[in-house]
């Protein structure tokens, strides 16, 4: 029988996830300071999220193709060692270019890191916690964003930007001891040939899980990926007090996390449309009040709430309709968030770059997330209406 709890292995899930969500998210709070450091514009700065975020979506697919086959405990450790290597190049970085590379390879652990360990999570627990466990592995994120990122953040802007990934490489070291130590080696399951596991993208339901995500997720690292020239050039927000912006927006994301793998084991069909919706909502509050700096912060506390509400929700549906090969649907979704963190780091730059500034950054972040829930509702339609001509 499998424990009616969240087990430890699940919790150390967690404390990987919280190391890769770091290294992801920390270029947000350092955004600027990066700018200043290495002589480009804020738009060129976002070029990191987005360098980091491609090499998920095009090498994560690829990378699990390759290691579904092989022992998972030690496919996650050595996805670890990759990430720490990849960081202490980052933190060693002088250049534009170099700086750039070294995101390309952190971003090829993500994709796969999260892919294989959310299934492991899901079958670490009965089947009526899948979706709670699949958010406390994700937790880690929203952990990274409440703790990771204002931390690592306050060192860079202190410090040096370069400082706050050999922090981030330490972390990577803790998470790889507590792999080893703590999760146990399981079987390795029968392989399965590339053409078998590509198999399961013939499933239509599965594709259309995969659209939802990125349009649905576009909106989040369109705003957060900008939000500290937001901050600064419109809420009139300090470097320091950014530190404590970024915290209060991670403790939404921590809300939302948790509130949205309930809905997901509560109603699944449900909660796809309900978060992308208020995730909208929370964007045009931010878009309001971005000008009044007390209330900018409730909101954007607010947007942290609605955007990681929307995780356990995508990312169980695409579990769901992609079960005959978990570990490649699970990271297919991984790349499909960071295609749309992908888009939102280009709208984000482009915007910012532009004559509506940062101001204009709500506004323009709303845009995909609104063809998304359009999306959704054209998708039940046509489903509705196959099964009624099926009958």
């Amino acid at each position: 029988m499998k424990p009616q709890r969240i087990p430890l292995q699940v919790w150390i899930l967690t404390l990987s996830a919280f190391a890769i969500g770091t290294a992801e998210f920390v270029v947000a709070g350092l955004l600027t300071t990066m700018a200043h450091s290495l002589n480009i514009t804020d738009g060129q700065a976002g070029n990191v999220i987005t360098a980091y975020a491609m090499a998920i979506v095009i090498g994560g697919p690829v990378l699990t193709l390759w290691l579904a086959r092989f022992e998972k405990r030690n496919v996650l450790a050595g996805l670890m060692v990759m990430f720490i290597a990849a960081n202490l190049v980052s933190a060693l970085s002088t250049s534009y270019s170099v700086l750039l590379v070294s995101r390309v390879l952190a971003g090829l652990v993500q994709g796969p890191f999260y892919g294989i360990g959310a299934v492991v999570a899901t079958r670490l627990v009965a089947q009526n916690l899948a979706g709670r466990a699949v958010g406390q592995m994700f937790a880690g994120l929203t952990l990274a964003n409440v703790l990771g990122v204002p931390f690592g953040a306050w060192i860079g802007n202190i410090f040096g930007w370069n400082v706050t990934f050999y922090v981030v490489s330490a972390l990577g070291a803790v998470a790889l001891v507590a792999i080893m130590l703590t999760i146990q080696r399981q079987p390795p399951e029968p392989g399965k040939s590339v053409r078998q596991q590509l198999a399961v993208f013939r499933h239509g339901p599965l594709l259309a899980s995969l659209a939802i995500t990125v349009l649905c997720w576009t909106g989040f690292m369109t705003l957060y990926g900008y939000i500290a020239p937001l901050a600064e050039q419109v809420a009139g927000y300090s470097v320091q007090a950014l530190t404590v912006l970024l915290f209060v927006v991670g403790l939404g994301l921590v809300v939302g996390n948790h509130i949205g793998g309930m809905t997901a084991d509560r109603n699944l069909r449900q909660a796809q449309l309900l978060w992308p919706v208020l995730m909208v909502a929370s964007l045009i509050v931010v878009g309001l009040v971005s000008s009044h700096y007390w209330l900018f912060m409730v909101a954007t506390f607010l947007f942290g709430i609605a955007s990681f509400g929307n995780v356990p929700p995508l990312q169980m549906s695409v579990l769901k309709h992609g079960s005959t090969a978990p570990e490649l649907a699970g990271t297919a979704n991984i790349s499909a968030f960071n295609l749309a963190n992908a888009l939102g780091g280009i709208i984000g730059g482009l915007t910012v770059d532009s004559a509506l500034g940062a101001a204009g950054i709500p506004w323009v972040a709303i845009l995909i997330p609104v063809a998304g829930i359009a999306f959704v509702l054209f998708n039940r339609r046509t489903t509705g209406l196959k099964v009624q001509a099926a009958r």
